[in-house]
C-alpha cells in the first residue's frame, strides 16, 4: 500500500509540473499578445476585419484588434496625429492632407481599393447640371470622395460656393440620413452599403467615381512614420494577418459567412448584405486582391488634389508618401 501512494504521488506531482508548465506556457503567449488600435469608418469595408476576427486570423499572430470607428476624416486624421490609434484604414487622400496641410510625418504601408464610390442624388435629379442651386454633402470639405465630387460637378459647368453649396456631414450613414432628411441635400458620393441602401430607397446613381473619373487608389493604410519605424515587426504581422483576412473574404465558400456578418454588424437585410458583398468583390470597383497600391491610381489621387484643392500645383511624387517596405515583408511572410 505505501508503494501504491508512493507512485500515486510522484504521478499527481507530475501531472501538477505539467499542468504549470502548461499554464506559464499560456501566460507567456498572453504576455506576447499586442494590442493595435485601428481607426475605420464603420462601412462594409470593415468586412475583412469582421472575417478575420472571427477565424482567429490575427490572433494567431499574437494580435489583439482594437477596433474605433470614426464619424468621419477630419477626426481621423486627428486621432492618428495626436496618438489616439495607431493604424488608420481609409482613403489615402487623408494622409496626404496630413502632410501637406498639418506638416504631419504620415506614410502609406499598403493599399486597398478605389472606393467603390458612386455619385447618388435625389430621385426627381435627373443628372449632374440638376445639383445646381443645391447642396453636396460630403465627409470633409477638403479630401478625398469631396474632390472627386467637385471635379464631377466641374466637368458639368458647376463650381463650389457658386452653382452650389457644399457642407460636411460626415461619415456615409449620415450622408444618407441628411438626404432622406431633407431632398436639398441634392447629392452624396456613397459606397457600401449605403450606396445601395440609397438605391433601394428610390435614390439614383449617376455612375461610378472610377467610369466617371478613371483610376482612382481610394482606400489604403497608413501610419506615423515613427510609428512604423518603433513597431516594423508588429505592423508587418498586422498587414499580413489584414492579407490574409482579405484572400478569405475572396474565397467563394466563405460567402455565407460574409454576408451573416455584413447583415449583423451593419444591420443589412439579407438582399443588402448579398448586393454588398457582390460589390465588395467587383474587379473594378471592390477589394484589389492582396490589397496592393495602383502606383497609377495614386497618381491620379495625387493629380486630383493638385487641382481641386491646391488649384493647379504641380503634383508631388508618389514616393513622398509611400514606404510599401512593411506590405512587401508581409506578402513574402505569407508565401512562407
Amino acid at each position: 500500500m505505501h508503494m501504491i501512494h508512493a507512485a500515486a504521488w510522484r504521478l499527481s506531482a507530475a501531472f501538477a509540473l505539467a499542468i504549470g508548465m502548461a499554464l506559464a506556457s499560456v501566460v507567456a503567449v498572453a504576455a506576447e499578445v499586442e494590442v493595435v488600435r485601428v481607426n475605420l469608418f464603420p462601412t462594409a469595408k470593415q468586412l475583412p476585419f469582421l472575417l478575420g476576427n472571427e477565424r482567429g486570423i490575427f490572433a494567431k499572430r499574437g494580435i489583439k484588434l482594437d477596433l474605433q470607428y470614426t464619424e468621419n476624416s477630419t477626426t481621423q486624421r486627428a486621432d492618428l496625429a495626436s496618438g489616439k490609434v495607431d493604424v488608420v484604414h481609409s482613403a489615402v487622400d487623408n494622409a496626404v492632407a496630413m502632410v501637406e496641410m498639418a506638416g504631419n510625418d504620415v506614410v502609406i504601408v499598403m493599399g486597398g481599393d478605389s472606393g467603390s464610390n458612386e455619385f447618388i442624388v435625389q430621385p426627381h435629379l435627373k443628372g449632374f447640371a440638376d445639383v445646381k442651386g443645391r447642396i453636396l454633402v460630403v465627409d470633409a470639405t477638403n479630401t478625398a470622395f469631396a474632390l472627386q465630387a467637385k471635379k464631377i460637378l466641374l466637368g458639368y459647368g458647376l463650381k463650389e460656393g457658386v452653382d452650389y453649396q457644399i457642407k460636411a456631414i460626415g461619415r456615409g450613414a449620415q450622408r444618407l440620413q441628411a438626404m432622406i432628411d431633407d431632398k436639398n441635400n441634392a447629392a452624396a458620393i456613397m459606397n457600401p452599403p449605403f450606396s445601395v441602401q440609397a438605391v433601394q430607397m428610390g435614390m439614383k446613381s449617376l455612375g461610378r467615381t472610377v467610369d466617371l473619373l478613371g483610376p482612382y487608389q481610394s482606400a489604403g493604410v497608413f501610419v506615423m512614420r515613427k510609428w512604423g519605424r518603433e513597431h516594423g515587426p508588429l505592423l508587418e504581422r498586422y498587414l499580413a494577418s489584414y492579407v490574409e483576412s482579405l484572400r478569405a473574404v475572396f474565397d467563394p465558400a466563405n460567402r455565407a459567412d460574409c454576408e451573416r456578418l455584413l447583415r449583423a454588424q451593419l444591420k443589412l437585410s439579407a438582399e443588402e448584405a448579398a448586393e454588398t458583398y457582390k460589390l465588395l468583390l467587383d474587379p473594378k470597383i471592390g477589394y484589389v486582391r492582396d490589397a496592393k497600391l495602383d502606383p497609377e491610381g495614386f497618381k491620379a489621387t495625387l493629380a486630383l488634389r493638385a487641382e481641386i484643392e491646391n488649384k493647379g500645383a504641380a503634383v508631388p511624387p508618389p514616393e513622398k508618401y509611400l514606404d510599401l517596405s512593411y506590405y512587401q515583408r508581409a506578402i513574402e511572410s505569407l508565401a512562407r
